[in-house]
């Protein structure tokens, strides 16, 4: 966790099988609403969803004491993290960077 923003890479994808779900979809949903503490400059954001504090900070990095390169870093790294998660569930990491994109 090195840099102006900082979070820890996500745990295993809880899940919870069934024919009614499918695991990439559920995947993606849940890396999307992931929380976890993120610290981004002096700042701690506890227990934040990672995906809509990024896209918050590439919205607008300046707002937020950090620079362009540093909110896409940290985009870069949540896709280097949380990819090879979705990516076990039949995901692909496209999906997330699309999601992160359009901020």
């Amino acid at each position: 966790m090195t840099g102006p923003v900082t979070f820890p890479a996500p745990g295993r994808i809880p899940y919870p099988g069934g024919c009614v779900l499918e695991p990439a979809p559920y995947a993606l949903d849940w890396l999307l609403r992931w929380s976890a503490d993120v610290t981004v400059g002096d700042r701690v954001y506890p227990q934040t969803p990672v995906a809509p504090l990024l896209q918050a900070l590439l919205r607008d990095p300046a707002a937020h004491g950090i620079t362009r390169a540093d909110a896409e870093a940290a985009r870069d790294r949540f896709l280097a993290l949380a990819g090879p998660a979705l990516e076990a569930e039949g995901g692909r990491t496209e999906w997330l960077a699309r999601e992160l994109r359009g901020a």
